[in-house]
């Protein structure tokens, strides 16, 4: 139930409430990436979160996008 509650919060965000969203979601992913790297990372499963939300966000940007145009 999480991931819907996430999805249910970005349906009540705008444009560009959204795009600052999927800016702060790409920053936390690329650190993730390079404490990965770095193996300072213990919980590696947060990755596959992370983008996992990206796309969430994405497809919701892409929605609201389509309804406004």
């Amino acid at each position: 139930m999480k991931s819907k509650d996430f999805t249910n919060n970005l349906k009540g965000m705008s444009a560009d409430e959204l795009k600052d969203e999927l800016e702060a979601a790409k920053k936390e992913l690329f650190n993730l990436r390079f404490q990965n790297a770095t193996n300072q990372l213990d919980n590696t499963s947060r990755i596959k979160e992370v983008r996992r939300n990206i796309a969430r966000i994405q497809t919701v940007l892409t929605q609201v996008s389509a309804a406004e145009a």
